[in-house]
């Protein structure tokens, strides 16, 4: 097939990333656009990403600990006032679903947090569609992984 256009091996034109599924025989395409159009919001606004590459070393560190714990270091979930810690239950139960069984938020759930803390429009759908994404490889590795110890 190399060479060939998406059409010449029956493809359809490329129109951005999507994610492509079927629920009951019926075809499921979801997008950023799909995703805010559902929203009503507009996709534009603060994107810091989801995918921050390492954690540990990231300049956000310092400007998030400061928003959120009022120091350099990062502090515990229970170092959060209340305000905080409302708008992380909100973003963890319906916007951004973090999973695994600690209570400490990620670098990434922190920055969401850091934008809504200081008024910043953020993009929502794309943090949607992004986290969707992130969910869905991390679900496709652990798939691999089940299949070999099986």
């Amino acid at each position: 097939m190399e060479g060939k256009s998406r059409e010449e091996m029956g493809l359809e034109p490329f129109k951005g990333i999507e994610i492509r599924s079927s629920m009951m025989g019926v075809p499921v395409v979801i997008s950023e656009e799909i995703i805010a159009y559902v929203l009503g919001v507009e996709a534009s606004g603060q994107y810091s990403g989801i995918e921050i590459p390492n954690p540990k070393t990231s300049s956000w560190n310092e400007v998030v600990n400061k928003t959120l714990f009022k120091s350099t270091k990062a502090g515990k979930y229970d170092d959060l006032d209340i305000e905080k810690k409302m708008l992380l239950k909100i973003q963890y139960e319906n916007l951004l679903p973090k999973g695994g069984g600690s209570d400490q938020p990620s670098l990434a759930h922190k920055v969401f947090i850091y934008h809504i803390i200081n008024g910043e429009k953020v993009n929502m759908p794309k943090y949607i569609f992004k986290h969707m994404m992130k969910e869905l490889r991390e679900s496709q590795s652990l798939g691999s992984l089940w299949k070999i110890n099986l």
